[in-house]
């Protein structure tokens, strides 16, 4: 992928020109400068390149953005701030999130400010003299963009605006009210199968980083599985693997070298350079003294050391008498300014979900064991039989340990736990999850909708029940 200061010239046109960033961001460019812009197939990559780049953002996968919402909220990772004003970052692991915390206008903002550009290349596109073939490509990558964002967006918040088309009114930016979560999941169904038809299952050259068919298939065999429908999960994810395109990196610690990207095992990653262009990843360096928004905590720290194996030493580290995380480390880089990429997806994940799918269908399934012994093999753990995992439940438990021990702090937790259906009885009967004592209630599910935007509507958005 293009690296991000080729997209700069046009970040004007994508930001908010005459209102408060504290509002939605799917506020237009004028039509004239719009209409003036978007002429050729250079200008359409650029806008394409401006779809990758929302993804990019502090409050998405860069920074500490995400990792608030997908790991520190769960049991991997906490706020080690013991004080109860430990701010807007702490609200995440302490659930005492309200709809004034900055840090959830901010996501949203920016994840809809992504789906805005999304808008723009989809609208625009069919009228632009190109390639055939690289325009039905560019159109699958921002279809996968926007799936990926609104598949986000409707875990995070549950019914949430659903706008497919481009912004062209300012006003119209504000009208839009909250679109049932079924609704959400069909246009993000719609979108990837759109995609996996439109993407190569591999870019030539200099393109890796962009999204493929592969992707696409992943990331719908996942939404499949978080809607429990395991047939159409394992015909997305059994189709990547019967692709030989993707596999298990030998060494473990390969997976998330800094040198190391966009190899064999890895799907999609948000991409970064690291230096001071603003091509980086904003995230607070891991291995500062004063680093306490997204630790590992003891609860998975004592896992790793009673599940001892080779990814204890790759994915935990130890500064400043603390444990951190190891899978984001560039010691070449500068604190805001990182060189590793995010990882959104890759092959291991695809072994353990469709070893999940399978054994949700019916228990004892050779496949099942097989996929998931296979990245127990890796990892040089004990390889598990029906002795070890007797029945259904018990396959189910080894499928959540595995889980949390390949995936660590790869914003995969919070989601498991409530596609699961535990994250109520884990959050509150386990230990050493947070700083702080808390209670998690029903409506911790879902995370409080931005009071910015709610006021913006006019009441149009509504509150999630629990946050009024």
């Amino acid at each position: 992928m293009k690296s991000k200061h080729t997209i700069t010239i046009i970040f004007a046109a994508f930001t908010l020109s005459s209102c408060s960033e504290d509002f939605i961001n799917l506020m237009p460019i004028s039509q004239q400068s719009a209409d003036g812009f978007y002429r050729s197939a250079s200008d359409m990559e650029q806008a394409v390149m401006a779809a990758y780049d929302a993804l990019q953002d502090g409050a998405q996968y860069g920074g500490n953005g995400f990792d608030h919402f997908m790991e520190v909220r769960s049991d991997n990772t906490f706020n080690d701030n013991t004080t109860q004003e430990g701010g807007a970052r702490a609200a995440f692991d302490n659930f005492t999130l309200s709809p004034s915390n900055f840090m959830l206008n901010n996501t949203w903002n920016s994840c809809y400010k992504g789906i805005q550009r999304c808008n723009i290349v989809l609208n625009r596109i069919d009228a632009i003299e190109m390639d055939e073939t690289a325009k039905t490509q560019r159109k699958g990558e921002v279809q996968f963009i926007r799936a990926l964002t609104y598949f986000n967006l409707v875990r995070i918040w549950g019914d949430v605006p659903l706008v497919t088309n481009e912004i062209e009114d300012a006003f119209e930016a504000f009208a839009h009210e909250r679109t049932s979560t079924e609704e959400v999941y069909a246009q993000i169904i719609r979108d990837l199968q759109s995609a996996a038809e439109s993407l190569p299952e591999v870019w030539d050259g200099n393109e890796g980083g962009r999204a493929t068919r592969g992707a696409a298939k992943t990331l719908l065999g996942k939404v499949y599985l978080t809607t429990q429908d395991y047939g159409n999960a394992l015909t997305q994810l059994e189709a990547v693997i019967n692709s030989d395109v993707y596999g298990l990196l030998p060494d473990f610690a390969d997976v998330f070298s800094v040198s190391n990207k966009n190899h064999r095992e890895s799907i999609f990653e948000v991409q970064y350079k690291s230096g001071t262009n603003g091509e980086g990843n904003t995230i607070t360096d891991p291995m500062q003294s004063g680093d306490v928004n997204n630790k590992p905590s003891p609860n998975i720290v004592r896992l790793f050391e009673e599940n001892f194996d080779n990814r204890f030493e790759s994915s935990i580290v130890y500064a400043f008498n603390s444990a951190r995380s190891a899978k984001r480390i560039d010691t070449r880089g500068t604190d805001g300014s990182f060189g590793f990429n995010t990882m959104v997806l890759r092959y291991a994940d695809v072994l353990l979900m469709v070893a999940e799918a399978l054994n949700e269908q019916a228990y004892g399934n050779d496949e099942a064991f097989t996929y998931l012994n296979a990245v127990r093999d890796r990892a040089d753990a004990s390889l598990y039989d029906r002795t070890s995992l007797p029945d259904q439940q018990s396959f189910r438990e080894a499928i959540a340990l595995e889980r949390r021990l390949e995936l660590a702090f790869e914003n995969h937790r919070w989601f498991d736990l409530l596609r699961t259906g535990k994250a109520l009885q884990v959050m509150n009967d386990s230990e050493g999850v947070s700083a702080l004592p808390f209670t998690m209630e029903e409506h911790d599910l879902l995370f409080p909708i931005p009071q910015a935007q709610i006021d913006a509507s006019s009441g149009k958005l509504t509150p999630n029940p629990g946050y009024n």
